[in-house]
């Protein structure tokens, strides 16, 4: 089905923001997503013709990222981070419990339509392990029954809020969001939690402070200046004046330019 004519107007609005066009491939496909509930064959065709770049290389990027999806995804795109820290604390328990509860495998949505599940990789939140993403938002702390009551009240219909951010909305208004149109809520929650924060606070307490900035190289080409040896006797020099013939012509070697040092002259020259 063909995208509507306002989502071509917004696409076009959206490559309009960049010097080169083509820079506003990532925000226009997930405007895509808002208004096709993910990558449609016919959203490729269409980013590609605004940008002037060939389908393929959309479909490229639109198959790299993971949040990009080829398949329908429900009301709520439902994450369970699984990598190491979240998976130890107990992630991998809250993933099997909801594909349970849902009766979905990984990456599959549920009968009514309302939760997508899905496992995914480091949510950058390992101080609130094991963390729970819902449109991309957090929910710390999770256990298996508390992931289980969020998946049943955004089923029923009931206000969930993240725990550092708004209230939940639906998987296409988060697109909408992530492809640069803001739906006027960034400022409800907090942006980070007491244990974000905690190295902050003991370091303000003890008076630490980031080392100062390294000097400059002095050296062009970007390499580091040399450093300076220390201060050191003078060993003695041979002279022509000795009269040893080796130590002579040791000191004339000494002395004698290098076919280096002679090219540079010449080229200073």
């Amino acid at each position: 089905m063909a995208l509507s004519t306002d989502t071509l107007g917004e696409l076009r609005e959206i490559a309009a923001r960049y010097p080169q066009k083509r820079s506003g491939l990532l925000p226009m496909l997930h405007l895509v997503q808002s208004s096709e509930g993910r990558v449609t064959p016919e959203g490729i065709e269409a980013c590609a013709e605004i940008l002037e770049i060939s389908p393929a290389e959309v479909s490229g990027v639109a198959t790299f990222y993971t949040m990009y999806k080829r398949k329908p995804v429900g009301d709520y795109h439902v994450g369970v981070c699984t990598n190491t820290l979240c998976a130890v604390m107990g992630g991998d328990e809250i993933f099997t419990r909801l594909k349970d509860h849902l009766d979905v495998g990984n990456d599959e949505t549920s009968a009514d339509g309302k939760i997508t599940l899905e496992h995914v990789e480091c949510n950058a939140a390992c101080d609130y392990a094991p963390v729970v993403m819902v449109n991309w938002e957090f929910m710390d702390n999770q256990t298996p029954d508390s992931a289980v009551q969020v998946v049943d009240d955004l089923r029923a219909g009931r206000e969930v809020r993240s725990t550092r951010g708004p209230a939940l909305c639906t998987w296409r208004e988060a697109e909408r969001v992530l492809a640069g149109f803001p739906d006027g809520r960034v400022d409800e929650g907090p942006s980070a939690g007491p244990a974000s924060l905690l190295g902050l606070g003991i370091a303000r307490e003890r008076g630490w402070t980031a080392p100062d900035a390294p000097a400059p190289a002095a050296v062009s080409g970007g390499d580091p200046a040399p450093a300076v040896p220390e201060e050191r006797a003078e060993e003695p020099r041979a002279t022509a004046e000795s009269g040893d013939s080796t130590t002579k012509a040791a000191a004339v070697e000494e002395d004698a330019p290098t076919s280096e040092t002679a090219a540079e002259k010449k080229e200073a020259d």
